[in-house]
């Protein structure tokens, strides 16, 4: 994680307060934009990284990495080519992605560790508390394991994101029908292999 990033850890009752104590700021500013796009989909953001994480401090990390760099290259969005919503999941999955291959291989941990702020007890208690409502969610990713990458990608942004088909097509960055196709081909090979497991 980037110095940057670990100054800026937003949690979850940073989030709320924020919500409730920050201005709108001039409107139509890019600022008074991006807080907003902030405040509608954190949570989401958040249980991208639930899903796919059991340590509470990773997730607060990993979270705050994505809307740092979404911060960063937020002159780069445009609402004309997909929703913020599916915007922000291809920076998560970027950002999942970075620390999958910086665990796998173990660089930098020191580096990660001096810049993480530590979370306080409460903090940790909500986000395992989210971490164990979103157990079904894991466990459907991991149904999901023997599926192409594409379509577990699909499954999640749609059954358990809840972005339209057009915005996980947008994110993945692929048409709507071909979005769709795949889309039905993972749920029919999920409901085979649920069924010949019953």
């Amino acid at each position: 994680m980037s110095t940057a990033a670990g100054a800026k850890v937003m949690t979850l009752g940073d989030s709320a307060r924020a919500q409730a104590a920050t201005p709108a700021g001039p409107s139509g500013s890019a600022l008074a934009e991006f807080e907003h796009i902030h405040r509608g989909n954190f949570d989401v953001v958040m249980a991208y990284f639930v899903r796919r994480c059991v340590e509470p401090q990773i997730v607060a990390d990993l979270t705050s990495e994505a809307f740092v760099r979404a911060a960063g290259a937020f002159g780069t969005f445009d609402p004309r080519k997909g929703s913020a919503r599916a915007w922000l999941f291809g920076i998560a999955a970027h950002v999942f992605a970075a620390h999958c291959a910086q665990t796998a291989s173990g660089r930098d941990a020191v580096a990660r560790l001096a810049q993480r702020r530590p979370l306080d007890v409460d903090e940790t208690e909500e986000l395992a508390a989210r971490i164990d409502a979103e157990r079904d969610g894991r466990h459907l990713i991991a149904r999901c394991a023997r599926l192409p990458e594409f379509e577990r990608a699909a499954v999640e942004l749609v059954d358990l994101a809840g972005l339209t088909p057009k915005e996980a097509a947008s994110a993945l960055g692929v048409s709507g029908v071909v979005l769709r196709k795949r889309l039905s081909r993972a749920r029919a090979r999920l409901r085979k292999e649920h069924q010949s497991d019953g």
